[in-house]
């Protein structure tokens, strides 16, 4: 067993890594913005008491020294999981609402658990294929993103629209952090886990499906018509389950050979249109769903094999032993937990 602190324990990928979490047998303090997010936790896990699972209030993780009291624990904490970063593009200040959190927050942990917690052995973070991908190659046929690529975004891109505030922003984050290993020296080692789009089924924080995380929005606004007339291109066509994203940030402390590496946690492609036609399979009684003829959501000229950037998992199956579940698998889970809420 191991005491671990997670943070942003009711966000997306951290609600399904604290379930694996305790299912391993660790000991689990997340921290939250409020007392109603935590109780509403705590009530998902009836079984498990306060040497289990207990919770740090963190109202603002871009105040400076935000961490410090939550690193601080009796048994004292060996990993720190740090999940908590923005994700959303309902953005009015590209600085205050996007860099500030992710850049800030990781530094801020960071320094937080070197000031306060010598007993931390292994910090995994949340990072993104937002910080591999260069926008800048479109499809990019021919390379193979992997862990060795970083996206070259700058300062005054990141300005520009939300979508590029985000990508500099998990960018930014990631580079702060393995700029603080190599500065600071700490006794401690770090692993980046990066996926890209993340499907999966939600756990107990949603309220409602208007609260719904921004990679699972396509899914649900297919289900509910949104795509029947025209299907909405796809963006980045790369994928992964949450489950499995959750996976690889518990493997990443619990094996000693991932400390200091990134993991591109990646299970496949996927387009727009594969989505839909899963549903419509899977879901018959969905009855707005494109047919064969809708126009859109496809892959680019030259399909998969000739239009499309290649990747790299294999140093999250080898290392982390990750096995990735499939798109339909993910897709059938997702929907059956939209409908738990009303869809």
């Amino acid at each position: 067993m191991t005491r671990v602190l997670l943070t942003g324990g009711s966000g997306f990928i951290a609600a399904h890594t604290l379930d694996v979490l305790l299912k391993h047998g660790h000991s689990v303090v997340t921290t939250v913005r409020s007392e109603a997010k935590a109780q509403k936790i705590k009530a998902a896990y009836p079984d498990h008491g306060k040497d289990k699972l207990d919770f740090a209030i963190v109202p603002d993780i871009a105040q400076p020294n935000a961490f410090d009291k939550a690193v601080i624990s009796d048994p004292p904490f060996e990993a720190v999981l740090h999940t908590a970063s923005p994700f959303h593009f309902n953005v009015t200040n590209v600085q205050k609402d996007l860099l500030d959190p992710a850049i800030i927050g990781t530094t801020g942990i960071l320094n937080s658990i070197k000031k306060n917690a010598p007993s931390v052995k292994h910090v995994v973070i949340t990072s993104s294929f937002a910080s591999i991908v260069n926008p800048s190659k479109g499809f990019w046929p021919g390379h193979t993103y992997s862990e060795a690529d970083w996206n070259p975004i700058t300062r005054e891109e990141a300005e520009e629209n939300a979508m590029m505030g985000y990508r500099a922003s998990k960018t930014f984050a990631e580079k702060a952090a393995w700029d603080f290993l190599e500065k600071e020296k700490p006794n401690f080692a770090v692993a980046t886990i990066n996926p890209p789009m993340v499907f999966g089924p939600i756990v107990h924080n949603l309220e409602s499906l208007d609260s719904m995380n921004t990679s699972n929005q396509r899914l649900l606004w297919a289900a509910q018509g949104k795509f029947k007339d025209e299907i909405p291109a796809t963006g980045v066509y790369l994928w992964v389950d949450v489950r499995d994203v959750a996976e690889a940030h518990v493997a990443a402390f619990e094996k000693p050979e991932a400390a200091n590496k990134r993991f591109f946690t990646v299970a496949g492609y996927f387009s727009n249109r594969d989505i839909c036609k899963i549903i419509k399979s899977k879901f018959p009684q969905y009855k707005d769903l494109p047919s064969d003829s809708t126009p859109g959501g496809d892959y680019p000229e030259g399909g998969i094999q000739n239009g499309l950037y290649g990747f790299s998992n294999k140093r999250s199956i080898d290392v982390l032993g990750l096995k990735y579940k499939t798109l339909e698998e993910s897709v059938i889970d997702s929907i059956k937990s939209f409908q738990a809420v009303g869809l």
